[in-house]
């Protein structure tokens, strides 16, 4: 049984989901796939979903860079490759869909590439807020533009120049 808690962020709430011993979700309210918790249990008490809310908290308030916590992300075979290329992207660093796909040694699937990262179920955790467009833009967010902009200026990914926001 997945069981879930809506954490409140600067961002929107966060629903974070475990599915026994892992994380299997954290999705912004209202970015695109997020999943009907309704048949879902609501329990802020389950042990992960604690320190799942403990680190976002940490990570929100500039005190935590990266996340260690179990996670089982649902997704193809390939889905998965990729979203374990963007756990390597570093906390403050940026990459683009072209060099993810040839990390993965498949320099010609960059669409797929793309595809595979707006449907990342775990957003700020398994970063793919990281990724940018190749001409350094900030493309394709399932959370919103504007949300990629604010998570890459928290990092200092990108610099924050007031026009990413209004």
């Amino acid at each position: 049984m997945i069981e879930y808690h809506a954490l409140p962020t600067s961002l929107g709430a966060l629903l974070l989901a475990a599915e026994d011993d892992a994380l299997v979700g954290a999705w912004f309210e209202g970015q695109k796939y997020h999943p009907d918790p309704r048949p879902w249990r609501h329990n802020p008490a389950h042990p992960l979903l604690l320190t799942a809310a403990n680190q976002v908290r940490a990570y929100f308030s500039g005190e935590r860079r990266d996340f260690d916590l179990p996670l089982a992300p649902r997704g193809t075979e390939f889905q998965r490759q990729v979203w374990g290329a963007l756990r390597e992207i570093r906390c403050g660093n940026t990459s683009t869909y072209g060099e993810l796909a040839h990390r993965l040694g498949r320099p010609r699937a960059v669409r797929a590439v793309g595809a595979a990262v707006g449907r990342n179920p775990c957003s700020v955790i398994i970063p793919c807020h990281r990724v940018l467009g190749a001409n350094g833009s900030l493309t394709g967010y399932a959370g919103g533009i504007d949300r990629k902009a604010r998570l890459l200026a928290l990092e200092g990914g990108v610099p924050n120049n007031g026009s990413l926001f209004d």
